[in-house]
Parts: C-alpha cells; structure tokens; sequence
C-alpha cells in the first residue's frame, strides 16, 4: 500500500461534541492514514472511540493508527504511532506483526529517522515544520532536511507540526509523502468544510 496524501491526527479537546461527525467528514473528503491521537487515561472510552474509528476507516478504506499505544493497536488490529520516549519500534513491530504500519517521530534530526527505518519503521515523520497549537515547544524542522532525507531514506516521509492548506504546497514539492494535520483539518465551522479541506490537502499531491 503506498502511503502518501493526508495523514489525519484527532484531537480530543478539538473534536468535543463532534468527533465521529468531523472524523468521518475527513474520511469523506479522502484520508491516507488517520491517527487516533488521545492522551487521556480512560481505556474503556479509548477502546470504544478506537473500535468506532476502526469501523469508520474500513468502510473508507483508510489505514488507522493508535498514538503511542501498541497494546490497544493489537487489540484491534492496526498501526501504531510511535514518539521517542514510547522505546524502540522491535517490540512493537513483533508484536503487531510484519505488516502492520508503523511510524516513528523522528523530530528534526536524520539519524533518528535512519535508526527508525532500520528497526523496521513503515515512514518517518519529522517536524515541526510551523508553529503548533498541538506541540507548541516541538523543535523546528526545515525545507533542507526533508531534502536530505528525501536523498537518503527509502520509506514515506512524513511532515507534521502547524500545517495549513496556506503553507503546506513547499512541504510536498521537498519530498514529503504524508502531511499530518489536526487544526488545520479539524479546527473548522463544519463538517462540510472539513471535507473540502482534505479534498484540497489531498489534491496537493
């Protein structure tokens, strides 16, 4: 499966009262990969949201991924999304199996992608590339070193952190394969506009 196009991430504040409605609305308007992004300590809720997602992206035909959590990856049978403190990616690559998608934040620096690809990563995000209201604190990623990996490592690229429809086109022309948005998709008026805003992600490609 090639992944390239919009990689949706939720946003559990940003998506109170509305969440199904906005991540189906995405689905909709076409998304490559959607994360399940949710940082709280509710299981039962979190399995609950996961399975309805998991449900919503096969009728898409929309790869999920869990944020950091392996175990309920396993549990229902998708990716995982791992940070730098969540360990190396073998034990979860073993656990989830050969196939599944996993992805490695890689923050600004190349060797940790390297290292990501080598322990099995299916794609390598870097960023932040603009300010974001998600990781505010995140360091800063450039044009040049998407080049660089672009040039260097054999798997999607993925560009996160503060992107826009406005400042997204220069991303995709330095290499990057996947473009993981939450405001810039979800912080919307209406699911109508949501759509449009993954059709036009999507059509930068």
């Amino acid at each position: 499966m090639k992944l390239r196009g919009l990689y949706a991430i939720t946003d559990s504040q940003l998506l109170a009262g509305k969440f199904l409605q906005y991540v189906e609305a995405a689905l909709d308007g076409g998304v490559t990969l959607l994360q399940y992004r949710d940082k709280s300590s509710d299981e039962a809720r979190r399995l609950r949201e996961a399975e309805a997602l998991h449900n919503l992206c096969e009728r898409y035909k929309t790869q999920l991924i869990i944020n950091d959590d392996a175990e309920l990856a396993a549990r229902i049978g998708v990716g995982v999304h791992l940070g730098q403190t969540d360990g190396p990616l073998t034990p979860a690559r073993a656990l989830l199996g050969r196939q599944a998608i996993i992805g490695s934040t890689c923050h600004a620096q190349l060797e940790l992608a390297e290292q990501a690809a080598n322990e099995g990563a299916s794609y390598v995000a870097f960023g932040r590339f603009f300010n974001s209201n998600t990781k505010p604190g995140a360091p800063m990623a450039n044009l040049e070193l998407l080049d660089q990996a672009r040039a260097r490592l054999h798997l999607p690229i993925c560009a996160i952190g503060g992107i826009t429809l406005e400042n997204a086109a220069p991303l995709v022309a330095h290499g990057a394969d996947l473009l993981a948005v939450v405001h810039g998709l979800f912080g919307a008026d209406s699911a109508q506009e949501v759509t449009r805003r993954a059709r036009a992600f999507n059509a930068l490609f």
